[in-house]
Order: structure tokens, then sequence, then C-alpha cells
């Protein structure tokens, strides 16, 4: 691994880290905002180290056009104004309660995993990731301690999306071919 990569890496954990303890501490304001500003360093380090997510369907669909990696990063931050507080709110006291002890143990644990998986190019999903992360944190303190139901719709909503994002790639597809 460079050192370029290591530094971004880095940052972003950092970044991560002190979202996730803004979090712990009910401040959701001060989340967004990190979540705003990790949001644009990932868009931007990930996409130059060829990282997870948005990164990797950009390179695929956009063999490196500089426009369209630059709409992925709009679309990402887009995404964290319209719906991160709501995400926020669920990955950071819905799912089970954290402390900031906790919070820590889960950022450090989904950034090693994602900071891993890029380092050998494996394409996964930084918020799957950090998802699992604070499952594991709600269980080391037992089943009783998670919010089942949520948990629930979290893993239904995964489960829908893969469909329905094909469903909508193969409508778009058929859109655009009919017209260009």
């Amino acid at each position: 691994m460079s050192a370029a990569f290591l530094l971004d890496a880095g940052l972003c954990l950092l970044i991560l880290a002190a979202a996730l303890l803004a979090m712990t501490g009910r401040d959701l304001f001060g989340a967004i905002a990190f979540f705003i500003v990790y949001g644009i360093m990932i868009a931007l380090a990930w996409v130059r180290l060829g990282a997870p997510d948005v990164a990797l369907a950009e390179a695929a669909i956009g063999a490196g056009l500089t426009g369209i990696l630059l709409l992925g990063a709009v679309g990402i931050v887009l995404g964290l104004v319209t719906f991160g507080r709501r995400v926020i709110a669920t990955v950071g006291t819905q799912i089970t309660d954290l402390t900031p002890s906790r919070g820590f143990a889960a950022t450090l644990a989904a950034a090693g995993v994602v900071v891993i998986a890029s380092g050998t190019g494996l394409p996964i999903s930084t918020t799957h990731t950090l998802v699992g992360a604070v499952l594991g944190v709600g269980l080391a303190r037992g089943i009783a301690a998670l919010n089942l139901t949520v948990i629930r719709n979290i893993f239904m909503s995964w489960i829908i999306t893969l469909p329905a994002g094909a469903f909508l790639s193969i409508l778009f597809f058929w859109c655009l071919t009919a017209i260009l």
C-alpha cells in the first residue's frame, strides 16, 4: 500500500470516528456535518484510489471520465444532505445503544475492514460494513441489546434494493437505448 493510500484512509477514518462520536452524543446536526465532509473525502479519495462502492461503479461505467466521477461525488453529498439525518439516526441511535467507546470500536472495526478490502481490491459496501460493526458492538452485550425490529427493516431494505436496482438499470438502459 502506498503512503498516499494510508494517509487518505487515515483521514477518512478520523472523520468517520468523529462523526460516530457525535452521533453517540445525540448531536445529529454535528454528525450530519461530519458525514457531509466524510462523503466528500470518500468520493475524492476513494475514487482516486479505486476503492469500494460508488468509485467502483463509476470506474466501470465511466472508464475514468472525470465528469462521471464528479457526478458520483455530488450524488453522495446530495444523498447525505437529503437522507443523511435519518440514516445517521438509525445507525447511531436505533440499532443499539452506543457510547463513545462503543462507537469508536464500531468505527475502528468498519474502517479496518474497508481499508483492508480496498487494499486487496475487494468491492465492499462501506455502509453495510458500518452497520455490521454496530451490530457486532451490540451483540457483544447480548442479543437483548439490539433493536431487532430496526435490524429486520435494514435487512429487508438490503434484500429489496438488489432487484429494485436491477429493474431500474434495465428500465433506464431500455429508455436510453431507445432515445440514443
